[in-house]
């Protein structure tokens, strides 16, 4: 049985949120983050050698990291729905944005966040530089969204799946104001309006408001 391990407010929702668009059988197994900290419990941690969100446990099989994750859910019980296969004209945008996801974006949120928490000076180099290159990333992404339905193109995928996070839960840990996104804000409205998307943050953080706007 496929048994999703869904950290609070992490990158394992996207998990779920695949398993609800593809439609398949699954156990969902929550955990909630240290009131104090806002870390992992010590059970997560101890799921696999990283210690970090996601999760998915199949068996004998315990798999982390989202894209590794996503890959093997449509592979095995997908049938492939989800992704764009190579003959497929927006086959490269769909591999550029699934992969921007946390190749990118993800990784400078993460930085800047921890930059911030440091308390440096507004006009640090580091972290001005690291803030620029969010900025650079949110253009792009608004550009492409003023372009494109999806990120791949007119189809939703899985690189929609992998990019939600970040532009959403993502900004309870690094808050990032999306007004002048306005393309973004639209993007998030469709995303946002799919029932699976509406299902899977509503089994895996129930209460949770849904930053959209």
């Amino acid at each position: 049985m496929l048994t999703v391990h869904h950290l609070g407010k992490s990158q394992s929702e996207r998990i779920v949120w695949l398993c609800e668009e593809l439609e398949i059988p699954y156990e969902l197994k929550r955990y909630a983050r240290d009131p104090v900290t806002m870390l992992a419990p010590a059970d997560y941690k101890a799921l696999h050698p990283i210690g970090a969100a996601p999760v998915i446990t199949d068996g004998d099989l315990v798999l982390a990291e989202s894209g590794a994750v996503v890959d093997y859910i449509i592979a095995k019980y997908g049938h492939g729905r989800l992704a764009l296969n190579a003959d497929h004209p927006d086959f490269a945008a769909y591999l550029y944005w699934f992969h921007f996801a946390n190749g990118t974006l993800q990784a400078n949120m993460g930085r800047n966040m921890i930059l911030n928490r440091l308390n440096l000076a507004a006009d640090n180099p580091i972290l001005a530089a690291t803030k620029a290159r969010v900025d650079r990333a949110f253009d792009l992404i608004d550009a492409r969204t003023r372009e494109a339905e999806y990120l791949a193109g007119s189809e939703f995928t899985a690189a929609d799946i992998m990019m939600g996070f970040s532009l959403t839960t993502m900004r309870y840990f690094l808050p990032y104001d999306l007004a002048r996104c306005r393309n973004i804000l639209g993007y998030l409205a469709r995303i946002g309006a799919r029932p699976a998307y509406r299902r899977a943050m509503e089994k895996g953080d129930p209460g949770m408001a849904l930053l959209l706007t």
